[in-house]
């Protein structure tokens, strides 16, 4: 049995199966090969009428043509369907992009109102010396109350209207209420003197109304240094309110309570017509809050201040629900 003959007749059949051009070249040729009436299946049937000594041989002989026949044609049957494949994903694709018209405006969109409130009160503080901070929005009730000098019995405790996690023992989690937490981590890991806002968002159980919202943005300021006083205060709440609102506006403090500051204030600017408008809360940083940190506050005094950003946007665009910078209607965000 010439099974070298069959040898070259696979090698030819690879020769041409890899050039063939489609489906039925390949099966025209897998029928030469490996049909029922080809030389391979011809041989292979006669092999009975070979002596027993060269049927071995002869077996594995034409099985070897055989496999190497048959994974030919698998190859070329996939090469085919893939390059089908890759035609019909080119004949089927849509092209999404958009396309302006040459004559037509290009629109680009801009930064929230409140974030470019919050980039504004960076850039002034930055310019005054301070650097920003930022914190976790889960905070621990160390961080969040304990350390600022607001134990669990404090009837303080009970105005922020805390939202909690339930993250289990060992102790309480919450949404951050304030950025006060960042104070904390930051005299924790650093030593005075200190200078830093925290601006970022926070958390509160309140309903949404026209001068609420549960989730809001606040920025915090803090300096600690060698004696800082409540005139340092007023004069940087000044700087930064002519800074950000305009030279002619001015502010003024009122005596207030906060149990992280003593004493402790409340800062107003003045309106064009005379009256006075609420911005925030600030004092002189509580001597426990500085202990609680690792801070001798026989050797180091500071001040601290807050308010929301959201409000600060409302006053100055004199928007009249803050509701307005969550619905994201497209018609009032482009105005500014």
């Amino acid at each position: 049995m010439p099974g070298d003959s069959f040898a070259a007749a696979a090698a030819d059949a690879e020769k041409r199966l890899a050039s063939a051009a489609d489906l039925e070249s390949v099966a025209a040729i897998e029928r030469d090969l490996l049909g029922r009436r080809s030389k391979l299946t011809d041989a292979k049937s006669r092999i009975g009428d070979l002596d027993p000594a060269e049927r071995a041989d002869a077996g594995r002989r034409l099985n070897a043509v055989r496999d190497r026949a048959e994974a030919a044609v698998a190859a070329a049957r996939e090469r085919l369907a893939a390059s089908a494949r890759s035609a019909r994903y080119a004949a089927e694709r849509l092209d999404l992009t958009e396309r302006l018209p040459q004559t037509a405006p290009l629109r680009r969109g801009h930064l929230h109102p409140v974030t470019q409130a919050r980039d504004r009160l960076e850039d002034v503080f930055v310019g005054m010396g301070y650097t920003v901070a930022e914190g976790p929005e889960v905070e621990s009730a160390w961080y969040n109350f304990e350390a600022l000098n607001i134990p669990d019995w404090h009837p303080a405790r009970g105005s922020f209207d805390t939202i909690f996690v339930n993250l289990g023992e060992p102790e309480e989690v919450m949404l951050r209420s304030h950025t006060s937490p960042v104070q904390i981590r930051v005299m924790d890991q650093r030593k005075p003197p200190i200078y830093i806002v925290a601006p970022g968002r926070t958390f509160r159980a309140d309903t949404a109304d026209a001068t609420h919202l549960p989730a809001f943005n606040q920025i915090e300021g803090l300096a600690i240094d060698r004696n800082i006083t409540m005139g340092d205060l007023a004069g940087t709440i000044d700087e930064f309110v002519r800074a950000f609102f305009g030279r002619e506006v001015k502010s003024r403090l009122r005596p207030s309570y906060f149990p992280f500051t003593e004493p402790s204030a409340e800062f107003d600017i003045s309106r064009p017509d005379g009256s006075w408008l609420e911005l925030g809360g600030c004092g002189m940083v509580h001597p426990n809050v500085l202990r609680n940190c690792g801070i001798d506050p026989e050797q180091w005094q500071g001040f601290a201040f807050g308010f929301g950003i959201d409000r600060l946007a409302v006053m100055r665009h004199e928007i009249d629900d803050i509701r307005e910078f969550v619905n994201n209607d497209v018609r009032f965000l482009s105005q500014f």
